[in-house]
């Protein structure tokens, strides 16, 4: 045989060699994650015992459509008192809670944020107040609670009133054409025009700034994309996740993010570097948001670094937006869909403020029937249905029950506000559930969430809902399009499919 034959024969000795380990390889790894899978499904088995739930499939657990995870959970509600598994598949579930009794006790505790879960919204906001666990996060909760003081919200009415001023004159121009208008997105650019306003000192009115369009959709996309990941199996893997199309646009809507708030950021930053601009900071009593975390101290005496610094923006930026304008979004679809309660609201109102007076401090508190309305609103339309923690330790519950540590908890509020058991006639939009005197459970109505980790802005979001309430109502009649029905979709804020689409009327 000669020397060339000699070295083929050698190569694809080698190469077969070489094919024959890596399908070895391929097959002890494919073993071990049967194991895996085998071990985890059988630990959840035996966690899950005492709660019955709806039959899943071994494998691909309970297949539900997207567009009616909501209403199938609600189906449980009844018949599976308290709470009940969710499996998304074979060896992942989530344990769901629906009970005011079973909320209070997570809610009492200080169990962390689900990794599992928030570990995919961590490359957009980082480790900021949303995410942070343990004394890291209590530092940063302390640090940040005096910005939300009484006395830093007093002034941040006006410029409340001037962001919905203006998106109210776009709405009027627009009214004319006797059309429906979806109202997610300008309410959108309105809460984000107040919330850059309000808590990082911005100056122009984003609501005119296209770039600024180019955030909120990259907030919608990454809702979207983050949800999807949640329920997909095989995107799981951050290296596998990044190679597939939806990985591609997570990463540009996450950079497209992320150059918005370092743009704020930077701005902020420059402005700080005229001397006559530091005295004005020295010489107020209480800082605002982004100037707290710009001279910001931590226990140890050192500053936020850059990374911790755009984290806790980049989060309030998120929140302090899309969470009020769902809410926003969601309240006025109520009024429009119930025009009785519209006309009380639009009635205290004018007899509060007339037709040419505006919104005030003091007018706040005494909108009591608005208020009313837009707390049924979000007990129907909770902006943030569903939050998760993992259980530091073993949990039992006041009938007796009990989990065990490391078992992912989902408290379920779009459930608890809809549970039949809590509130009669769920479905009934009944503004008098929440009248002054009425009586219900601590943990019945969650829509900030609720124990120490409840959200740290809910007086900032309620003053905003009633200064836009209010100010709407006495330009604009409410309508529903018949045509263009929401369909309600669960994501990080309570969305819908279709948009949320009503008719405007002037009112003379």
């Amino acid at each position: 045989m000669t020397v060339p034959a000699l070295s083929h024969t050698k190569l694809l000795g080698s190469i077969s060699g070489l094919l024959q380990v890596a399908s070895l390889l391929g097959l002890l790894l494919l073993l071990f994650k049967a194991i895996q899978f085998y071990l985890q499904r059988k630990w959840l088995l035996k966690a899950f015992q005492q709660f019955p739930g709806p039959p899943s499939h071994w494998f691909f657990g309970h297949k539900v459509n997207n567009d009616q995870e909501l209403q199938e959970i609600l189906s449980r509600v009844e018949k599976f008192p308290g709470a009940c598994p969710y499996w998304l598949w074979g060896s992942k579930a989530r344990f769901i809670i629906y009970d005011p009794d079973y909320m209070k006790v997570i809610l009492g505790r200080s169990d962390p944020k689900s990794h599992g879960i928030y570990k995919f919204v961590a490359p957009w906001i980082g480790h900021g107040l949303l995410l942070l666990n343990g004394q890291t996060w209590f530092e940063h909760r302390r640090m940040l609670t005096p910005a939300f003081h009484y006395d830093i919200l007093k002034p941040y009415v006006g410029i409340m009133v001037d962001s919905v001023q203006v998106m109210l004159d776009k709405w009027e121009k627009l009214s004319v054409q006797d059309k429906s208008l979806e109202i997610f997105e300008p309410i959108s650019l309105m809460t984000l025009d107040s919330i850059m306003k309000c808590a990082f000192g911005h100056q122009e009115c984003i609501q005119v700034d296209r770039n600024s369009k180019s955030y909120i959709q990259a907030v919608m996309d990454l809702n979207n994309l983050i949800f999807d990941r949640l329920r997909n199996v095989f995107h799981q893997n951050d290296v596998i996740y990044s190679l597939t199309s939806s990985g591609r646009t997570h990463h540009r809507a996450c950079q497209l993010a992320h150059e918005h708030t370092d743009k704020v950021i930077n701005q902020r930053k420059a402005q700080l570097q005229d001397e006559g601009e530091l005295e004005k900071i020295r010489k107020k009593r209480r800082l605002d948001f982004l100037d707290i975390l710009l001279f910001a101290k931590m226990e140890n005496g050192s500053s936020l670094n850059d990374k911790d610094l755009r984290a806790e923006v980049d989060t309030f930026m998120f929140e302090g937006h899309d969470t009020t304008a769902s809410a926003l979004s969601w309240i006025f679809y109520a009024l429009a869909t119930h025009p009785e309660h519209q006309q009380k609201c639009r009635e205290e109102v004018q007899g509060l403020l007339g037709d040419g007076a505006s919104v005030t401090w003091e007018s706040l508190d005494m909108m009591t029937y608005t208020t009313m309305c837009i707390k049924e609103a979000l007990r129907l339309y909770p902006p943030v249905p569903t939050v998760s923690r993992d259980l530091s330790k073993p949990v039992t519950f006041p009938d007796g029950r009990s989990l065990p540590k490391g078992v992912s908890v989902s408290l379920s509020f779009y459930s608890l506000h809809h549970n039949p058991k809590v509130w009669p006639n769920p479905e009934v939009f009944d503004p008098f559930r929440f009248a002054p005197d009425s009586p219900r459970h601590s943990h019945s109505f969650l829509p900030f969430s609720g124990g120490s980790r409840n959200c740290i802005g809910q007086h900032f979001a309620m003053n905003e809902l009633k200064v836009a309430v209010a100010l709407t109502l006495l330009r604009f009649e409410l309508l529903p399009d018949p045509t263009r029905v929401p369909i309600l979709i669960p994501r990080l804020v309570l969305k819908s499919k279709n948009g949320i689409h009503l008719r405007l009327r002037k009112l003379c």
